[in-house]
């Protein structure tokens, strides 16, 4: 396995990320509807990731019912005594809870998202908070200072975004750099052969600026798998 540093982070994981979207039983009601794994899959799944070395998970509070995807990762990660080994990377964004303030990236989100998502993956720390997409509703100023509240607190260790337009995240580079908070280091977005809009303005930028790039759905959903 390659091991790599994430953007110019000091940060090294390994090559192949593992998707832990479908990890559990998601209910017909919950983002998944229905397409899941159940734990002991799950479990089967991690526990071969981590025989070839892969050192890097990435979920989402979203991601199953009440979080399922992290509470079944947190059990995974607690039974196999594997915190130490693992780099646990978690999203958070989209609507949680109802009421006006069940979804968005407000400074009262992030920081009760952060502490919902260690609970339920029964830890101390994540290594990488992501904003699963961005949130114009609210000033990039508010959500980034509260990010580098969590991080300095040292709940998260490195911050994150997923599908962010290229525009809002120059604006959030360069808020951080003007006020002086922590930064994206990673950008998670789709890429693959056939979905490369990635490569007009989002390659460039995270280039110039040092951010790392995770692709999902690098088989676009499939297609490139030869199983259609």
């Amino acid at each position: 396995m390659e091991y790599r540093r994430l953007g110019t982070s000091g940060l090294k994981v390994s090559s192949l990320c593992l998707g832990a979207m479908t990890f559990g039983q998601a209910d017909e009601k919950s983002f998944m509807h229905n397409a899941s794994a159940d734990e002991a899959t799950s479990f089967a799944i991690m526990d071969r990731a981590r025989e070839l070395g892969i050192n890097f998970i990435d979920t989402a509070a979203v991601y199953g019912q009440d979080g399922l995807s992290e509470r079944v990762t947190g059990r995974w990660l607690k039974e196999r005594h594997a915190r130490n080994d693992v780099i646990v990377a978690t999203k958070m964004r989209f609507r949680m809870w109802d009421g006006p303030n069940g979804a968005g990236s407000s400074r009262y989100r992030i920081l009760r998202c952060v502490e919902d998502s260690l609970r339920r993956m029964q830890t101390d720390r994540i290594e990488l908070l992501q904003l699963h997409m961005q949130d114009i509703e609210v000033e990039e100023e508010e959500t980034m200072r509260a990010l580098d509240d969590v991080v300095r607190q040292g709940k998260v260790l490195y911050l994150g975004c997923s599908n962010y337009t290229a525009y809002r995240l120059t604006e959030s580079l360069f808020v951080s750099k003007a006020q002086h908070l922590e930064r994206f280091v990673a950008l998670q977005a789709q890429y693959s052969l056939v979905v490369r809009d990635l490569e007009r303005e989002h390659q460039p930028l995270c280039e110039r600026h040092g951010v790392g790039i995770l692709p999902w759905s690098p088989l676009a959903g499939g297609l490139l798998s030869g199983k259609y």
